[in-house]
């Protein structure tokens, strides 16, 4: 699927079976950058977090990076003191094998929370990354990131510095466990453009704020969530920053493939088979806006509703209502699409066989309009099916 991809130049990957995980799958990755690489970093707000995200914001204090290991199949969260060593000796081993400061390493985890790491099996899989990282290894290297995901996630981007190429490519992980301000989810963007260090951790937060953070599955946040970005200049231009030229093609090439892996995630949410955009518009403000989309795109009555093609508008009018946004009840209007179903907090009238047209659908829309002021937002999610459950259970 992403076997025609290269990483951008000066990056290598690699992704293999350790035996962390049976049968042979693979549960190891590598992303390594030949030289030394800017860093930044957005993780997850959980208080509850797992032992590699501690490792990976004391590292990022450092802000240099020489590469990302990780594995998956167990996720290294809630292991204590135990726990916080094997997460630093996996970022210790992996900077003896490469030759640099063991804060040069980011670490990450993902899987199942409470069992300790498997530590001799990730140490001799750090050398046999090493040996089998190679420039075109996106494919394994995205396989290897996997959990319950069905299917891997790559996203690139190519732009011109001072009439120079350059690439972004993108690798993400995420199924279940996904709601806003992340989730159980994994992102690595590498790139060969050279961007300032204070530059690199702004444009991520703002990219990761339009894409990773507007998305819910199941309205679980996890332990685990991590975005790295490594900017290691390889292309051979001068730094980046805000004040450059040619900032804003960087910045709208992070975007994209940000927003591109993300909407990866919602499409490949654990049981889903529907892709529902959740927009609402004229709310008092960006922020109840936003409120209000993501009560109608947490709610297991309309996540539930969606999957078995029940237009039930009352439940987005009542996860409107709870939302703690400012609403009118008499003001709300609510479209499926175009069609609508609510106008002034009322039915339409519309024949309730049009709106299940919509419902049918494996991507629409939830289009609601507050009429109290001239904000916006949009939360992307999906519906949840009896599969989710037997996934969970």
């Amino acid at each position: 699927m992403y076997t025609e991809i290269h990483m951008p130049k000066g990056f290598k990957c690699a992704g293999i079976a350790a035996g962390i995980k049976p049968a042979g799958v693979k549960d190891m990755a590598l992303i390594l950058s030949e030289t030394p690489a800017s860093a930044a970093g957005v993780f997850t707000t959980n208080q509850v977090c797992a032992a590699p995200v501690k490792v990976c914001r004391a590292h990022l204090e450092h802000g240099v990076a020489r590469a990302i290991v990780m594995n998956s199949g167990v996720a290294n969260a809630c292991t204590g003191a135990e726990g916080m060593v094997a997460a630093k000796d996996m970022a210790a081993e992996t900077a003896k094998a490469i030759g640099c400061e063991p804060q040069e390493i980011f670490v990450c985890s993902t899987g199942k929370i409470g069992p300790q790491l498997p530590l001799d099996k990730i140490i001799s899989g750090v050398g046999t990354l090493l040996d089998s990282a190679r420039g075109e290894s996106v494919q394994d290297t995205a396989e290897a990131m996997m959990t319950t995901d069905t299917r891997p996630k790559v996203a690139t981007a190519e732009f011109q510095i001072e009439g120079v190429a350059a690439k972004i490519v993108g690798f993400a992980k995420g199924a279940g466990m996904i709601e806003p301000n992340m989730a159980t989810m994994l992102s690595y963007i590498t790139t060969d453009a050279a961007v300032r260090r204070p530059a690199l951790q702004s444009a991520l937060k703002k990219a990761v704020d339009q894409s990773f953070n507007r998305i819910s599955i199941d309205g679980d946040q996890s332990t685990n969530d991590t975005v790295l970005a490594l900017a290691n200049g390889a292309a051979g231009v001068e730094p980046l920053d805000e004040n450059s030229t040619d900032w804003k093609a960087f910045e709208s090439a992070l975007e994209s493939v940000c927003f591109e892996l993300a909407m990866m995630i919602v499409h490949d949410g654990e049981g889903a088979d529907k892709f529902v955009t959740v927009n609402v518009k004229n709310a008092a403000t960006d922020a109840d806006a936003e409120l209000a989309a993501r009560a109608v795109a947490n709610s297991m009555l309309n996540k539930t509703a969606w999957a078995g093609t029940h237009p039930d508008w009352g439940r987005i009018m009542d996860s409107i209502g709870y939302s703690k946004a400012k609403v009118v009840e008499e003001k709300v209007d609510i479209f499926y699409d175009a069609v609508q179903a609510v106008a002034g907090g009322c039915r339409s009238g519309v024949a309730h066989e049009d709106l299940i047209k919509v419902v049918s659908q494996t991507d629409f829309a939830i289009n609601i309009d507050l009429r109290q002021g001239d904000g916006a937002a949009t939360v992307y999610t999906c519906n949840c099916t009896e599969a989710y459950v037997r996934i969970n259970y």
